[in-house]
């Protein structure tokens, strides 16, 4: 596998971790999302990635989304908010999340001894 392919997955899987994460925080339009992300350069991101992901995510059953009006002048907005299922999706992704970095900081630091399991 290239660098190149290796660092698109784990991005991807990383901006579906993100985006799951800000919306389980708040109700949250596409821009919204965008404007959120961009506060961190490492995940900052694209309309072309984030609305087909969003799409997905949709389809999956993880997010639903529903039309507000905005303020006068202001066309209605698409929110998404997460279902049920994708609450419970994102707290195994939690979980997954913290065992991972978990082992990888203990790898990293050189902390892995022959009796760690």
């Amino acid at each position: 596998m290239e660098k190149i392919e290796w660092l698109s997955q784990l991005r991807r899987g990383i901006l579906e971790f993100s985006i799951l994460l800000l919306i389980s925080k708040k109700s949250m339009y596409g821009y919204d999302l965008l404007a959120s992300l961009s506060k961190w350069e490492v995940l900052t991101t694209t309309e072309g990635t984030v609305y087909p992901l969003l799409r997905r995510l949709e389809k999956d059953k993880l997010i639903v989304s529903t039309w507000r009006e905005s303020n006068p002048g202001i066309p209605p907005r698409k929110y998404y908010d997460l279902t049920d299922e994708g609450k419970l999706f994102l707290e195994i992704m939690n979980e997954e999340w913290s065992n991972l970095t978990t082992a990888i900081s203990i790898i990293n630091n050189g902390e892995v001894t022959n009796d760690d399991k």
